[in-house]
């Protein structure tokens, strides 16, 4: 009877894809995630305090001087390694586990936006700073103060669990995120581009969060290869011949051929891109050119952002673009000159790295509560970490349980709105991430 109760319990565990080898290691995984789920409850007030004190005092972005040396305070409270003065004003921690393994970076960004607050909440916003010249009001209109404070409750309960940690964290809070101030570098590229993943201990994977006020708190969403698009910015200058608006023959109106131009793009898409592969955007957001209502003008300059979800389309579009604008602007007589600015690359969770870390995913929120997304055409230049090192990139849930996502306030608004009570889940989520792939799920 003996013999055939192991046969059984063979059988079962086979046909679940299961050993029988497996039952230890899987009943310590679940005593680990117990063990995060009461530290994450324990941080938890802390958590919502960091978040409303960010919240109330954001800064814009390069500019973020106060928020970052809140943030160095806090680790260095926690034992942790600190630099500053990352990229500007970044902040990077180190914590150092008892037991050898590998390096796993987590990363936050911390700059607020030029908007002015709507929200009734008693710690909101009444920060100004100075955008493009003009006095503006700054908010966390994106929740960048939540991500700071879930990577903060991150570093807590590792940094508790220091001894039995098996590798080393190398915590990223990085600064202009929405993008450096013009004529100044900034975020993520400038981040890589001073070395911060090579420096010091060099990180295997990076993993990252994104709130979402229009997705339920308890929730998590994930997809593998492109979760976000490339953004672009591109330029064109049309140059005609300027006339008198009653001889329009007499000239070259680089209005009309504007007209065209913005046609042309459209059918780029529509047209010459494979659509069934991945979605694709081109969008002209600003034009101007003339002075008088009887006067063809010399020149008119346009400007617009791309978005793409397939590196290799990103490139094709940009080549169309490219050929669209000159050719419709000689076939006129006029010219046209193009300029395409690389703002973030798309967002790619490596595939393999996410089948390897779902079921940790899974574990922390519960299966059903793990939810496969489709893309979004909105960038994140965390991107620029993921070109270097595989790196998966996450949205957990900020809208209050029942609301309609659809009346729910959209990111970006003077009315932006997060439910706190979805930041532990972020820090469950970053810890556990962090602890199963020191655990056996990392490099082999």
């Amino acid at each position: 009877m003996h013999k055939n109760y192991t046969l059984t319990k063979r059988t079962i565990l086979a046909a679940l894809g299961l050993s029988l080898f497996a039952v230890p290691a899987m009943a310590q995984n679940a005593k680990l995630v117990a063990k995060v789920d009461k530290l994450a409850d324990k941080v938890e007030p802390q958590v919502v305090e960091w978040r409303r004190h960010f919240h109330e005092h954001p800064e814009l972005s390069n500019r973020e001087t106060e928020t970052a040396a809140r943030i160095a305070s806090e680790l260095k409270k926690m034992g942790i390694e600190v630099e500053t003065g990352v990229a500007k004003t970044g902040v990077v921690g180190i914590l150092k586990g008892g037991k050898p393994g590998p390096v796993v970076a987590l990363r936050a960004d911390i700059d607020g936006l030029p908007v002015t607050e709507k929200a009734d909440l008693p710690f909101a916003s009444k920060a100004k700073g100075e955008y493009n010249g003009a006095e503006v009001g700054v908010m966390h209109a994106c929740g960048h103060d939540t991500h700071i404070a879930m990577l903060l409750g991150a570093a807590e309960v590792l940094s508790s669990m220091k001894s039995d940690l098996k590798g080393t964290v190398k915590f990223i809070f990085q600064p202009a995120e929405e993008g450096a101030p013009a004529g100044e570098e900034g975020g993520a590229s400038l981040m890589v581009k001073e070395g911060v993943l090579e420096k010091g201990p060099k990180p295997e994977v990076i993993f990252g969060l994104h709130i979402n006020s229009q997705t339920e708190v308890g929730t998590l969403k994930y997809k593998p290869a492109g979760i976000m698009a490339s953004a672009d910015v591109f330029r064109i200058k049309v140059k005609g011949k300027q006339v008198h608006g009653g001889y329009p023959w007499s000239g070259i109106d680089p209005i009309v051929v504007s007209a065209q131009i913005i046609t042309g793009l459209q059918t780029i898409i529509s047209r010459q891109t494979e659509l069934t592969k991945d979605a694709a955007i081109i969008t002209v957001g600003m034009i101007h050119g003339g002075v008088r209502n009887n006067i063809v003008p010399e020149e008119v300059q346009m400007e617009g952002t791309i978005r793409a979800l397939d590196t290799e389309m990103q490139k094709k579009v940009h080549e169309k673009i490219r050929l669209t604008a000159t050719k419709i602007a000689e076939s006129a007589g006029a010219t046209a000159e193009v300029e395409i600015v690389e703002m973030a690359p798309v967002t790619f969770n490596q595939p393999e790295l996410m089948d390897k870390m779902l079921p940790t995913l899974q574990a922390t929120a519960g299966r059903d509560k793990v939810v496969l997304m489709n893309a979004v055409t909105g960038a994140e230049d965390f991107s620029y970490f993921q070109q270097q090192i595989p790196g998966l990139y996450l949205f957990v849930g900020g809208m209050p349980k029942g609301q309609d996502p659809a009346t729910a306030p959209a990111h970006h608004t003077p009315e932006f709105f997060v439910d706190e009570s979805g930041m532990k889940l972020g820090v469950k989520a970053l810890t556990n991430l962090t602890l199963d792939y020191m655990n056996g799920k990392g490099k082999k």
